[in-house]
């Protein structure tokens, strides 16, 4: 079993990810893989669970709550403001630098808020090529 802690968990919709304390891509959580009630899971809840192989990469199974989170709270990011709203500049227009793994965090609440039907997979692959094309730019340190 893995250590990790949620990302992302939207209980209506039943699933969210949760990025391995040993590294390497978000894993995939949904609903019926939980061994608790799903109104504890929420964005830093730290759980133990099994991976798996799934249809669309990784997965994780048989997770259980060890730490909740914190109380859920507005972004504050793109999916919550105007299209083009900066996530955190100051007035003079200048911005954070995010590491890789704050900007993949950001983009997947982004897309997650922006078009809540696509797939896990379809969120892994479009986030994979926005880290690329932010890190390509010099928008997000490694």
């Amino acid at each position: 079993m893995v250590t990790g802690k949620v990302i992302r968990f939207d209980a209506v919709r039943g699933y969210g990810f949760v990025a391995p304390d040993s590294g390497g891509d978000d894993v995939f959580i949904h609903v019926n893989d939980l061994d608790v009630d799903k109104h504890l899971i929420s964005t830093g809840a730290v759980v133990e669970f099994d991976i798996e192989d799934g249809d669309r990469g990784p997965k994780a199974s048989h997770a259980r709550l060890l730490e909740r989170g914190a109380p859920e709270r507005q972004s504050g990011g793109y999916a919550d403001g105007p299209i083009g709203s900066p996530i955190g500049g100051g007035e003079d227009g200048d911005c954070d630098i995010l590491s890789s793994k704050e900007y993949r965090d950001e983009v997947t609440e982004a897309l997650l808020g922006a078009a809540p039907a696509m797939t896990a997979e379809q969120i892994v692959r479009v986030r994979q090529r926005l880290v690329q094309l932010a890190g390509s730019h010099g928008w997000v340190e490694n």
